[in-house]
């Protein structure tokens, strides 16, 4: 089994449906990157350059966006912020967040779109990792923009 799944991302890789062993977060990626360019109502968007920090696609506007995928509630971690004691304004690094919220079978249930300015009111302090993330709450989501949702 543990074979297959080798084999599994060495065939994404050679599709280019993902470009590296973080399989959830790159599918998260080309989904919201292909359902904006898709969608004559929404910017179209591009992959960032691998080492592009804090940003994973590039709007055809010049906006710049974070995408994070989650299975549960929480995002992953976002460095590049100052500590949660200090009182440095943090630098803008990205125009919108997008959240892709992906069911237990790895289907695509939503995503949210957050503000810069949303993502700053939201954030919460991870003290493990010593970074911020966003916890996928109601009230987020009802703040945030639901770009898609399936409804169940």
């Amino acid at each position: 089994m543990i074979a297959a799944y080798g084999d599994l991302i060495t065939e994404l890789k050679r599709r280019e449906i993902i470009r590296t062993k973080n399989v959830v977060g790159d599918l998260g990626e080309r989904f919201a990157i292909d359902f904006y360019t898709q969608n004559p109502s929404l910017e179209s968007l591009y992959d960032a350059p691998t080492s592009t920090k804090s940003i994973d696609a590039l709007g055809e506007f010049g906006n710049k966006y974070a995408i994070k995928s989650i299975t549960g509630n929480l995002t992953g971690v976002f460095y590049g912020l100052p500590h949660k004691d200090s009182l440095e304004i943090p630098e803008k690094l990205f125009d919108y967040l997008l959240v892709v919220l992906f069911s237990d079978t790895y289907q695509v249930r939503a995503i949210y779109e957050l503000t810069w300015e949303q993502f700053l009111t939201h954030k919460k302090w991870h003290s493990r990792m010593e970074a911020w993330n966003i916890s996928v709450s109601k009230k987020v989501k009802s703040e945030a923009r639901t770009v898609f949702e399936i409804i169940t």
